[in-house]
């Protein structure tokens, strides 16, 4: 029975009716009877909002969420064999402890002895025996925090899910519930799915993971297969330390970047634009004579157990991890052994997007106009004395079923701090150091996202405006159907 799916999601999607925006978009994940998974990413990515709609609390715009191969998807919370633990423990402050635990059972009129007996048995799981007349207000973060999982356990539920349950816990005691947590989950053998902005967290606790951005999946995997074998930029950088540079494959098994060529272990065809990553860990610092490429030492900070190191290497900045430290402008060559660097097949980041035509025949985007003439896209038209626009037929273009497409480079959009100055506004909803340059990813308020390469740092959340000059953009046509 181990190997069996208690929990089926099938292209689950929640759009919300208030706003439009969809939260979750085309979720597909399985979930095997007794594993720890946990649904990781930044906040906004949709993880709490899977978490509602498996436990009920927020119905799916559409797809199907099954339990025991059976569609629970309209069924209410109270129905389900599910409890949740939240960041907020909501305990009842006028109960004691026996009292805040016996609540659910209560209410099912469960017997007072199996009550008793139900309660000792989940405080002695979180170890907190003769707590039972306790009141809440005396416990710290860390045992309120127990109580609320003893409350949820009590109930013998086949599936417990954790949305950030250490979130206002001190770093400390955090890595100590880590411990606890996963021992918890050993010893019950039930289903554990956890919802956690923190990578070390998901790392340290679960059996598979679930990387999620903007509402879609980004990786599922054990927390070794994604450490190590990141499927996207976004991966690679969310999940620990790592340098990321854009690059091209130069042969069989050999890659250029970074200003140097490297053999590696991915067999990518010849001439592929590339991502390749480098783990901090996995770049030996050497002689400068004896490196594949060399830099500069721009930063040395002392973390304890290693040092973090930050060289310039022509325009890229290489981040290393060592026991032993350079001196801050010294310079040194780097090595990377063949198994320490990871390629992957470029993102295409071109950004594209539908532009209007007005009733002048002229073209329009985010209510601005266009310095793009309509009959330069359109083969054989010309522009009628009337005003009208004709195609090579002589046929009036039909401005209504006429679509126009521009495309633009992440590298010809210019952000500014002064958003109207801009053709469209949006907000930093997403950042990536590619070694060079960063690739950011901006939210707009028409609800689509522009990716941007600038070689400034901003911050996450900036209000901005995308300066995105016409003589930099490509039009094509498309017809409506």
């Amino acid at each position: 029975m181990e190997n069996t799916n208690i929990i089926e999601l099938k292209h689950v999607t929640k759009q919300f009716q208030d706003n439009g925006f969809i939260a979750v978009n085309d979720f597909n994940l399985e979930v095997k009877r007794g594993e720890f998974v946990t649904f990781l990413g930044p906040s906004g990515c949709g993880k709490t909002t899977t978490l509602r709609m498996i436990a009920g609390f927020d119905i799916p715009t559409s797809g199907e969420i099954l339990l025991n191969g059976k569609d629970i998807s309209k069924l209410p919370p109270y129905e389900r064999p599910i409890n949740t633990v939240f960041q907020r423990y909501a305990l009842f402050p006028h109960m004691d402890i026996y009292q805040n635990i016996a609540f659910g059972l209560k209410q099912k009129k469960t017997p007072k002895d199996q009550i008793d007996r139900k309660v000792k048995k989940v405080l002695s799981l979180v170890d907190l025996e003769g707590f039972e007349e306790r009141s809440v207000a005396t416990l710290s973060g860390g045992q309120q925090q127990r109580i609320a999982i003893a409350r949820a356990l009590v109930n013998e539920p086949e599936i417990l899910l954790l949305d950030e349950p250490l979130g206002a816990l001190d770093l400390k005691m955090r890595q100590e519930m880590q411990i606890e947590l996963k021992d918890m989950h050993d010893k019950l053998g039930i289903t554990f799915i956890y919802v956690t902005h923190d990578q070390e967290e998901a790392l340290t606790m679960s059996d598979k993971i679930v990387v999620m951005s903007e509402g879609h999946i980004q990786q599922i995997g054990t927390p070794e297969d994604i450490y190590n074998e990141p499927k996207n930029a976004f991966v690679a950088d969310f999940i620990g330390e790592s340098n990321i540079f854009s690059g091209i494959m130069t042969g069989k098994m050999k890659a250029r970047f970074c200003g140097g060529e490297f053999d590696c272990v991915d067999d990518v065809p010849e001439g592929t634009h590339i991502t390749a990553v480098v783990r901090p860990e996995d770049v030996e610092i050497t002689k400068p004579e004896d490196g594949m490429i060399t830099g500069t030492v721009t930063s040395v900070i002392f973390k304890g157990i290693h040092y973090e190191i930050a060289v310039q290497s022509g325009k890229n900045e290489m981040e290393i991890r060592s026991v032993r430290a350079p001196k801050v402008g010294e310079k040194v060559g780097m090595r990377i052994e063949p198994d320490g660097i990871h390629i992957m097949i470029a993102e295409d980041h071109t950004n594209r997007f539908l532009v209007d035509i007005n009733e002048d025949y002229r073209l329009a985007y985010n209510g601005q106009l266009l310095d793009a003439s309509l009959t330069k896209l359109i083969k054989g038209s010309r522009r009628e004395a009337d005003g009208r626009v004709v195609d090579a037929a002589g046929d009036v273009i039909d401005i209504a079923r006429t679509k126009i497409e521009a495309s633009i480079q992440p590298e010809d959009i210019k952000m500014t701090d002064n958003a109207e100055e801009g053709l469209v506004q949006g907000n930093i909803s997403n950042l990536i150091y590619q070694g060079s340059h960063y690739l950011y990813v901006i939210h707009t308020d028409l609800e689509q996202d522009f990716a941007v390469y600038d070689e400034y740092l901003w911050n996450m959340g900036d209000r901005v405006g995308l300066i995105m000059p016409v003589e930099k953009m490509k039009f094509s046509m498309k017809k409506a159907k």
